[in-house]
């Protein structure tokens, strides 16, 4: 059995975003982010497949554009949708912690 506890070990990086992916299949990755307050995932995309990420602690920005931009507030408990092929960044309020599912494999693009 996979299992994992993104609130165990919080791996904060002063320079960067720091992504840890903790499950990875052929057909799905878990992955979580931890940000520092100003850190930002910049705009990317994935070509080939859904991300779906979860909010588990800390407060943000989550952007779609696809054509017209967006923006989600983050917060504890929100889960948000990033379609295939679409757009979308995610910028840190506070310390923030996001975990994500994405099919595989679902390549990426930076904007």
């Amino acid at each position: 059995m996979q299992q994992a506890d993104v609130l165990a070990k919080k791996e904060f990086k002063d320079d960067s975003v720091n992504k840890v992916t903790y499950i990875k299949t052929e057909q799905l990755a878990q992955d979580t982010y931890y940000f520092k307050a100003g850190q930002v995932l910049d705009w990317h995309r994935h070509p080939n497949g859904d991300q779906i990420f979860f909010v588990s602690e800390g407060e943000g920005t989550y952007s779609l554009d696809d054509g017209k931009e967006e923006s989600i507030i983050l917060k504890p408990g929100v889960t948000v949708l990033a379609p295939k092929g679409i757009w979308h960044k995610v910028t840190a309020k506070t310390n923030l912690i996001v975990s994500q599912a994405t099919s595989q494999p679902a390549g990426m693009e930076k904007r």
